[in-house]
């Protein structure tokens, strides 16, 4: 069964790149190569500037996740290594999908030389798969509490629809919080077990998941003109619900999927300069820390390589002097 499920996520991400590409090439047809570049170059110094320091907040709050995870465990691990840690599995995951290459992984290469053991790390990485599915659910349910009107930019369903699904969304963190304060026995589904953290833990993964999101739907709403701006609320509601359709849809790095879902919740900014935007954020969020996590993971391999040298001659001596 699981051989099966390796092989069907694969193809079901390069499926929904295989469609979503076409449909999102078929509606930019009409789009010109040169009023994509003018759009690029209408971005300014300063708004780069910000977008930058958006992606700083993102990573820096995607490393905060590892941080509550490990004092979820109990565990303490240094600032920095938890933060090349966190950046590497997230700048590789995102881009290549999680059905191809795990942050389970990553993790456990990384966090098993601090002496933290399979089962530890098996629950970092659920714990940080649902401080992100928290910090979604938190911040959809509030944009459609006070924006129910979001909602018409996909279908245009009726605002009490979005009224609805906000108070739907926000009773999960809002019982979530109960637990923790109230101490509710663990949660078994299976063979799985889920303990509520501490009220101060739930807190902190109630402030982290938003954080991520906030600056990561800011690289976007930086990068487009003010002129053709519909506001930070709307982007982060845009941007919110293409980025979990693109997570859903396993396509490696959600390509296609995020773009064709944003242009359709934006159709009062011009195509040039949305398309210009989302090509900002897959430099700044994706491609950029992607090429830098590679580096870091081939210093990191190189660095256990030559820490195990010593070892693997004094092996070969030994083994030599008994023959």
């Amino acid at each position: 069964m699981k051989r099966i499920q390796d092989i069907a996520w694969p193809i079901i991400g390069l499926s929904a790149v295989a469609v979503s590409s076409w449909l999102l090439f078929r509606g930019l047809r009409g789009l010109s190569f040169a009023s994509l570049r003018e759009a690029i170059a209408s971005i300014s110094l300063g708004r780069w500037l910000l977008a930058i320091g958006s992606t700083a907040l993102a990573y820096s709050a995607l490393a905060w996740y590892d941080r509550i995870a490990l004092l979820h465990l109990g565990r303490k691990i240094g600032w920095l290594f938890v933060g090349l840690t966190s950046f590497t599995t997230y700048a590789i995951a995102h881009n290549i999908g999680a059905s191809v290459l795990s942050g389970a992984v990553i993790r456990y290469r990384a966090y098993s030389t601090k002496g933290l053991g399979a089962g530890e790390i098996g629950l970092l990485v659920a714990f940080c798969s649902f401080t992100f599915a928290l910090g979604v659910v938190t911040v959809g349910g509030l944009l459609l509490l006070f924006r129910p009107d979001l909602v018409e930019r996909f279908d245009g369903a009726p605002d009490w629809v979005g009224t609805a699904a906000g108070v739907a969304l926000i009773a999960a963190p809002l019982l979530y919080i109960a637990g923790s304060l109230l101490h509710f026995r663990p949660f078994r589904f299976g063979g799985f077990e889920f303990v509520y953290p501490r009220p101060s833990v739930a807190a902190r993964q109630l402030l982290a998941g938003p954080l991520e999101l906030i600056g990561a739907a800011g690289i976007i709403f930086f990068a487009l003109p003010a002129t053709a701006n519909p506001g930070f609320i709307v982007v982060l509601g845009v941007f919110l619900a293409s980025f979990s359709l693109a997570l859903v849809s396993h396509a490696p790095g959600g390509l296609g999927v995020l773009e064709i879902a944003f242009l359709e919740g934006m159709p009062d900014v011009p195509q040039a300069n949305a398309i210009a935007a989302l090509l900002v954020f897959r430099l700044l969020y994706l491609i950029l820390p992607f090429v830098f996590a590679l580096g870091v993971v081939l210093v990191f391999e190189r660095d256990r390589w030559r820490a195990l040298a010593p070892l693997r001659g004094g092996h070969t001596h030994v083994v030599g002097d008994h023959d």
